[in-house]
């Protein structure tokens, strides 16, 4: 599942190529035929990331919110113009299962999308390119004040400028439940996936298991700066890199991205204990044991 960094990315692609833009939407697989009957012709006013979800704004009280979740995916394609717009955004060849570029049409002879390719939930088209949506776990449109409902019951999102950390702080310390599960929690914070948790927790120096209400405020407050921290370097970077360059030891980012996740029974890049895996509600969970071990 795309973590928030991603979303982000797509806010900002959006907002690049297609505000202030009269879009053409369809629903080529035909499950979103009534929703795209609603946008069909509706102008793009701005886009917002809150954690994993994604909401564009029409004009005529309408919003589009979807969440990609684990199968959902972004496809972007048109002419030179669009390419150009959006040439700080548009994501980097495979980065991500969220987003991906599409050469088709770059050229100048741009005249259309092209015919789309499997289940297409949504097509968004302006007079010079197309966004395609396929496989989202949720895919509405809803209103304004809709919107600030759904919002409503996320925690606080590291990448908005005016997000408050103090609000994630006090959910986090308030409850027995282990730190490394509330961290998954979208109401106590928003847009931290796996990647995100199992790092902020290792640098943090912070065992997974230990419980919220034992955590000093200085940690929590340590956690909150952290994954600002790191998801903003995900939004410019493209991809999550958390380790730093002595870390990894003159190995390029792409080889050792990590200090923790997905390295189980690998040395430890800080004390070379070999690192921890076991299922923490139903996902997997890594850490030091050493490093981590309070």
């Amino acid at each position: 599942m795309p973590e928030g960094h991603s979303v982000h990315r797509l806010a900002n692609q959006f907002a690049s190529v297609f505000t202030d833009e009269k879009l053409a939407v369809s629903s080529p697989q035909g499950r979103f035929a009534a929703g795209a009957a609603l946008l069909d012709g509706a102008i793009l006013l701005s886009s917002l990331a809150h954690g994993k979800q994604l909401f564009l704004r029409f004009d005529e009280d309408r919003v589009l919110r979807v969440h990609l979740g684990l199968y959902g995916k972004w496809t972007f394609g048109g002419d030179a113009t669009f390419h150009t717009a959006s040439s700080m955004t548009l994501p980097r060849r495979g980065e991500s299962e969220a987003v991906s570029g599409d050469d088709d049409g770059a050229s100048g002879d741009y005249t259309g999308p092209p015919a789309p390719v499997g289940a297409v939930r949504a097509r968004l088209v302006s007079a010079h390119g197309w966004a395609d949506l396929r496989g989202p776990t949720a895919c509405e449109v809803i209103t304004a004040a809709e919107e600030g409902t759904a919002r409503a019951k996320l925690g606080p999102d590291p990448l908005q400028p005016d997000a408050d950390g103090s609000v994630f702080q006090r959910k986090v310390m308030s409850s027995i439940t282990p730190v490394g599960i509330q961290l998954m929690n979208q109401a106590v914070i928003a847009g931290i996936g796996n990647i995100y948790r199992a790092e902020v927790l290792f640098l943090q120096g912070i065992n997974p298991w230990r419980p919220g209400k034992q955590l000093r405020e200085d940690e929590a407050a340590g956690i909150w700066a952290d994954t600002v921290r790191l998801m903003e370097d995900g939004v410019r970077e493209g991809r999550i890199i958390t380790t730093t360059a002595e870390a990894r030891q003159g190995r390029p980012k792409r080889s050792a991205p990590n200090y923790v996740y997905k390295r189980t029974g690998e040395p430890c890049r800080h004390c070379a204990t070999p690192i921890l895996t076991a299922v923490m509600a139903a996902r997997n969970v890594f850490w030091c044991p050493r490093c981590q071990a309070d």
